[in-house]
């Protein structure tokens, strides 16, 4: 195994189409351009009826977000990539701030007659791997499984036993395909199979996946994500990293061995567990109402967990704009135990000289 642990790696849609490409996978050919000029040569390049200006960022929703539009033309093309390049692009799954979008991936346009799903993902609960299909390609599963959960196919495939043709005759037939297009069904998801067993997946989605109009099937929008816990097996996965879409601490910390999720706000938690740092969190989003006064004069900076056992007492700390804590500033949250045992845990965390870069408190409050 590595040397140290591997951060998360994620791709653009334009990669997970080359490692489709190289698993047999239909998927419909494209140019990479960073400039308008060179979106403009590769929709020449391509020489296709109508081309696609996608913006490549690692965000879904792109689409509705002015990210995705049909160009006619080479110069139509060019003219898209200039306002898409540069563009700060904003999707439910960017939040606010937004992505920068510093690449496009110009594809050939198809001739679509409908959009499917298909996925293949890892199903811990049954202990195997499960193929996920639905006539309801375009959306997000998770909202035709609210909507019309009736409409998504389930097909369990033990690991052991590999991808069976029966498993394709299931899938052709929730998904409505003419018994002529089993085959190429076969030849479509037994690539997507093999690429996610291969490269250690632990989801490889095709949403939607399209027939055409000539009876062919085409990815034309993908999402790989993979274990990383495998990283260390697949070098050329790794290469695929994009540090420019990654948030910097997160890959730092990495570097450092640390597991670590940068989240808005101004207070860290450095927990051992996953179920303390959640109930950590819970509890400050609870109190953080409480260190603003009708001013708002006062902010939350420091927080102090102490466990024995199954007794649990959280002390937290807000400071004014000066820095100085006062007793009016000072909040404790005791799962158990009165607040005075609270404070007497944070005092001893003081002389034991525990300090962080989201702890300081002075001395003179007093409870």
């Amino acid at each position: 195994q590595g040397d140290h642990q591997e951060a998360p790696v994620k791709i653009h849609e334009y990669q997970a189409k080359e490692l489709l490409r190289g698993f047999g996978v239909p998927v419909p050919p494209g140019r990479l351009a960073t400039t308008p000029a060179e979106a403009e040569s590769a929709a020449r390049q391509l020489d296709a009826k109508v081309v696609v200006v996608k913006a490549q960022v690692h965000a879904g929703g792109r689409g509705k977000a002015g990210g995705i539009k049909v160009a006619k033309s080479p110069a139509d093309a060019k003219r898209i990539a200039s306002e898409i390049l540069g563009m700060t692009l904003r999707t439910h799954q960017t939040g606010a701030e937004g992505k920068l979008v510093r690449k496009v991936w110009v594809e050939a346009g198809c001739e679509i007659e409908r959009e499917l799903y298909l996925a293949v993902v890892l199903d811990r609960a049954a202990e195997d791997l499960a193929i996920i299909a639905s006539t309801e390609g375009g959306m997000e599963i998770e909202e035709v499984a609210a909507r019309a959960p009736e409409k998504i196919l389930t097909v369990h495939v033990d690991p052991a036993a590999g991808l069976q043709s029966f498993h394709v005759w299931r899938v052709a037939f929730g998904l409505g395909l003419p018994a002529g297009s089993v085959a190429k069904l076969e030849v479509f998801l037994g690539g997507l199979y093999r690429l996610f067993v291969s490269k250690d997946a632990s989801l490889a989605e095709i949403n939607p996946l399209v027939v055409t109009k000539s009876g062919d099937l085409l990815a034309l929008d993908c999402k790989l994500n993979f274990d990383d816990n495998a990283l260390f097996r697949h070098a050329d996965v790794r290469e695929l990293r994009d540090a420019d879409e990654e948030d910097a601490r997160e890959r730092e910390a990495a570097e450092l061995d640390l597991a670590y999720v940068g989240l808005d706000g101004n207070v860290g938690c450095l927990v051992n567990g996953a179920g303390l740092a959640m109930a950590t969190l819970d509890m400050l989003r609870a109190a953080y109402a409480k260190f603003r006064n009708p001013a708002s004069r006062y902010a939350l900076v420091g927080v102090f967990v102490a466990k024995r056992g199954s007794d649990v007492r959280v002390a937290v700390t807000g400071a004014g704009q000066n820095g100085v804590f006062r007793a009016a500033d000072v909040q404790i949250h005791a799962l158990r135990g009165d607040n005075a045992e609270a404070l007497a845990a944070l005092r001893e965390a003081e002389r034991a000289g525990w300090r962080g870069p989201y702890w300081r408190y002075s001395r003179d409050f007093d409870p």
